[in-house]
């Protein structure tokens, strides 16, 4: 089992290289051992290019060494034809006698049918190795497939004292207070870079005039979602103003809006009467969006949060005392930790032991 363990560890470092490149398909990565050594490796480069499994054989020069050697792979080799051929036929072809699974692949075309497929060739499968880590590796992807949403997580900066601002309206003009620090800023943008839909409600469009964009770190930016209920929001915001990717929501009943039409910018009409959040979620599955990152104020956070809509929150906490001001989201009872950086605290909470391990 130790020996399993450390070829998989390796697994899961290859596929970390893919964090930027593999999205939406999940970050996957494959060695091939024999004899106790490492002959070769490989991981999902990116989305429609080859998969890890058939990075790892094409790099063994020697074919023939395949016939004695244990593959390991950190996700369930697929087994229908999407842009690649399925991986387990290759294996198959290949002779390697033996594999090593760290988690099934929830997705429905998968989903066991890989692990079937190269135990009725005779193949001695061995699955779960390290399975928590290998879940959480691809929590967006595992989360998607199972509930049918994106993984959601919720962020929010405060006060030492609770506040997340010292406007006592979220949607005042008045000057925000800032948290941030240069470099924790800097790591909300690594954030962004990790989801692919970032969302705002009208409040804090009006407040902040944000751009939602990923300036400070590598990686592409979210696609912007703002709830606009009444489709009140000027065209003069940032929001509206760059030509990126943008989708709002607003009432079905709404008139056209001031900024319908501009590049960029998809209205999107629901029927606000009831929950909005499930047809949000249901706009988003439709569009293939794995992951959330909810950066609103505190009434739309905390909306998510009674609705159980999430699976991670990060807070960053700054020293400083505001005494009144808009009031932060009360913190869910679950798996808390936090750590120091630049002199705030930033607290994180993994609702879900199996996602405390993501990057």
């Amino acid at each position: 089992m130790a020996e399993d363990e450390k070829y998989m560890r390796r697994c899961l470092q290859l596929a970390r290289n893919g964090f930027y490149g593999a999205a939406p398909n999940p970050m996957v990565g494959a060695v091939l051992v024999r004899e106790g050594k490492i002959i070769g490796e490989g991981y999902h480069v990116c989305c429609g290019g080859p998969h890890a499994e058939v990075n790892a054989i094409r790099s063994v020069r020697d074919e023939n060494l395949l016939r004695d050697c244990t593959l390991y792979v950190s996700l369930e080799p697929c087994a229908h034809y999407g842009k690649t051929p399925p991986c387990a036929d290759l294996i198959v072809e290949k002779g390697i006698p033996r594999v090593v699974v760290g988690c099934l692949d929830p997705f429905a075309k998968v989903s066991g049918r890989g692990i079937r497929k190269l135990q009725a060739a005779g193949i001695d499968v061995k699955t779960g190795v390290l399975e928590e880590e290998c879940t959480a590796l691809n929590c967006h992807f595992m989360t998607f497939q199972a509930n049918h949403r994106p993984y959601i997580t919720l962020k929010w900066a405060e006060s030492a004292d609770g506040f997340m601002d010292k406007r006592t309206e979220p949607s005042s003009q008045a000057s925000a207070f800032v948290f941030s620090t240069p470099y924790t800023q800097m790591l909300v943008h690594r954030l962004r870079s990790a989801h692919q839909a970032i969302m705002i409600g009208t409040g804090t469009a009006l407040a902040d005039n944000p751009t939602l964009t990923n300036r400070l770190w590598a990686g592409n930016s979210p696609l912007r979602l703002v709830l606009d209920r009444q489709g009140c929001l000027p065209q003069s915001l940032r929001l509206f103003c760059d030509g990126n990717a943008t989708r709002v929501y607003v009432n079905r009943s709404v008139s056209p809006t001031s900024y319908e039409g501009l590049p960029g910018v998809t209205v999107v009409r629901l029927d606000f009467s009831c929950d909005v959040l499930p047809q949000v979620m249901e706009d988003l599955c439709g569009l293939s969006v794995q992951s959330l990152l909810i950066e609103g104020g505190a009434r739309l956070l905390e909306s998510f949060l009674a609705a159980g809509l999430y699976d991670e929150i990060r807070i960053e906490q700054a020293p400083a005392v505001l005494a009144t001001g808009v009031r932060a989201p009360e913190k869910p009872k679950g798996r808390w930790w936090s750590e120091q950086i630049d002199g705030n605290r930033i607290i994180h909470l993994y609702p879900f032991a199996g996602y405390s391990q993501r990057m």
